[in-house]
């Protein structure tokens, strides 16, 4: 049963994470990269690459678009002079609030035109739910 469950649940939550992102305006790794860099910080490419599960090369080639927009600055590594680390911007963070923006809006469209007052609260308590999960697949 919680085999079932289980599978339900990801393919439930793979098809919304697609849906949401047809409301991008940007590519996903480009957003991603964004995304670790605002909230954790400056990384390397190989450490953006190690966290995005992709070659070293493609991620260097998302962190060429990212430099050739002004959405990612790179300054050299304090401890290692052969590397750089890549801070984000404030045209990037602007930018990545904005599709973060866009995402939230479609979601929250889709909810209030398919959900009744009483399904959207149960919408709630299944974040909740969710949450407490994700966390505990992530060993916190």
């Amino acid at each position: 049963m919680n085999d079932a469950l289980a599978e339900e649940l990801r393919h439930a939550i793979g098809d919304l994470v697609r849906a949401t992102r047809v409301a991008d305006t940007m590519p996903a790794g480009e957003a991603a990269i964004l995304g670790y860099l605002d909230r954790d910080g400056p990384h390397t490419t190989a450490e953006l690459a190690h966290r995005r599960n992709v070659t070293h090369q493609s991620a260097a080639k998302t962190v060429k678009e990212l430099l050739g927009a002004g959405l990612v600055r790179t300054e050299p590594h304090p401890d290692d002079g052969r590397k750089h680390l890549l801070y984000i911007t404030d045209t990037g963070r602007a930018r990545l609030r904005h599709e973060r923006t866009q995402r939230a809006t479609s979601l929250e469209g889709a909810i209030s035109d398919t959900l009744t007052t009483d399904e959207q609260q149960q919408l709630r308590d299944c974040v909740r739910l969710l949450t407490r999960i994700t966390a505990h697949m992530n060993g916190r």
